[in-house]
């Protein structure tokens, strides 16, 4: 953009070292754009038109028309516990401590004035059935996102109205009265309450979301209930600029304890902001949009920051970079104070987008010599060990600290 080059876009071959979790692979394609003094509404008019003709084209089933559906980062992880949701199987999380007694918030968790939420998994008006399918699923391998919850597990009633309240007794009658209308439960239904630390959203999902995915997985596998069809897509917006580095995230090279949720490139969402981010940078709103395909992430873009001082601003004084780290952004900074337009773009996952097409559940099954899940070419098998002969060929030896050129 900074060239004078108004709009590209491309098909690329994308190398990271990520961890090989269904979704990814450490090479990949992706459909990368960017324009010139545009915004993200511009980018995702285009998207949404590029998408529609490919759907008209290869697919039986069209999509509705009009734009896609819409909803903030705050919503998604409110509603469903997660950033990228799959919005067809329902289940929406609802806050519900305000109406149960202390004494039972105090049995799930010891969290002090914690938020309390629940879901419900309806069943088949049969309570015996949705008993049988709880019990082997808190023996499954996927029920660890019920076990393992260092804010408390998670508290699991089925609806029988044979039973005293039916089955809600430890939420007493004011509550279960409240739940039964709020929640329309009927006999056999699962209802799950959680709790969770009063703190802003961060991160891609919640316990409760996370609980939500598995446990609609397994009823589906179970037969308890059917599958989601059709495709749905969905724009996650109004993502906070910053959130709290974790232990799983390499982070961007700063000391601040805070990372770009997106990339360290990504512009506020308002001019308000800019002055927001001195005072309380994790409440400042990202103009960063995620595409989202049935609780599938297929990419995600940000209007760019085109502005020397905001960029520097948010490398050195919030990111608190290292002067060697921000040194290797100084032909970046120079751009910017020539003169860079306002611009906006996208990256989208092609294998991913392929694969839910096809209905894959892993992008392995979309790419020509995929790795597996230890990064392993099979067909060539490597990588492979380096043996004696072939280190000879190259004067080169092993030593303690890694390899060493002979000579």
């Amino acid at each position: 953009m900074a060239s004078g080059i108004p709009r590209y876009y491309q098909f690329a071959r994308c190398f990271r070292d990520e961890d090989l979790r269904a979704d990814r692979q450490p090479e990949f394609t992706q459909l990368d754009l960017e324009m010139s003094f545009s915004t993200g509404e511009d980018v995702m008019a285009i998207i949404e038109a590029a998408v529609k003709r490919l759907w008209s084209s290869l697919m039986l089933e069209p999509l509705p028309s009009g734009s896609f559906p819409r909803i903030t980062y705050e919503d998604a992880m409110a509603k469903y516990g997660s950033d990228k949701p799959d919005v067809r199987i329902g289940m929406e999380i609802m806050r519900i401590e305000h109406m149960i007694p202390i004494d039972l918030i105090s049995k799930i968790s010891s969290l002090n004035d914690p938020i309390v939420e629940a879901l419900k998994l309806e069943g088949n008006e049969n309570p015996n059935e949705m008993r049988k399918f709880l019990n082997s699923f808190l023996d499954s391998p996927e029920a660890n996102v019920f076990h393992n919850n260092p804010e408390g597990g998670p508290g699991a009633f089925i609806y029988d109205s044979r039973k005293p309240l039916s089955g809600l007794q430890p939420f007493g009658f004011e509550a279960t009265w409240v739940l039964e209308q709020e929640l329309d439960l009927k006999d056999g239904d699962l209802l799950i309450i959680q709790a969770r630390k009063k703190t802003p959203f961060s991160g891609g999902s919640t316990p409760l979301g996370d609980l939500r995915r598995e446990i609609h997985k397994a009823a589906v596998e179970a037969n308890l209930t059917s599958a989601p069809t059709g495709f749905h897509f969905l724009w996650v917006r109004d993502f906070p600029l910053f959130s709290p580095v974790s232990d799983s995230e390499p982070g961007q090279g700063g000391a601040a304890g805070i990372a770009s949720t997106h990339h360290p490139f990504t512009a506020p969402l308002r001019e308000s902001d800019v002055s927001l981010m001195l005072t309380d940078p994790t409440k400042v709103i990202a103009d960063h949009y995620d595409l989202v395909l049935n609780g599938v992430e297929l990419g995600g873009g940000s209007r760019r920051i085109h502005s020397a001082a905001v960029q520097e601003l948010i490398l050195r004084d919030i990111l608190k970079m290292p002067a060697e780290r921000l040194a290797d952004f100084a032909h970046l900074l120079e751009a910017l104070r020539a003169g860079c337009p306002p611009h906006a773009g996208i990256a989208l996952g092609f294998d991913r987008l392929v694969a839910v097409m096809l209905g894959k559940e892993s992008v392995r099954d979309v790419i020509a010599f995929p790795k597996s899940g230890k990064g392993e070419d099979m067909l060539v098998k490597c990588p492979s060990e380096m043996t004696e002969e072939s280190l000879r060929t190259y004067h080169l030896r092993l030593t303690d600290e890694g390899v060493e050129r002979e000579g």
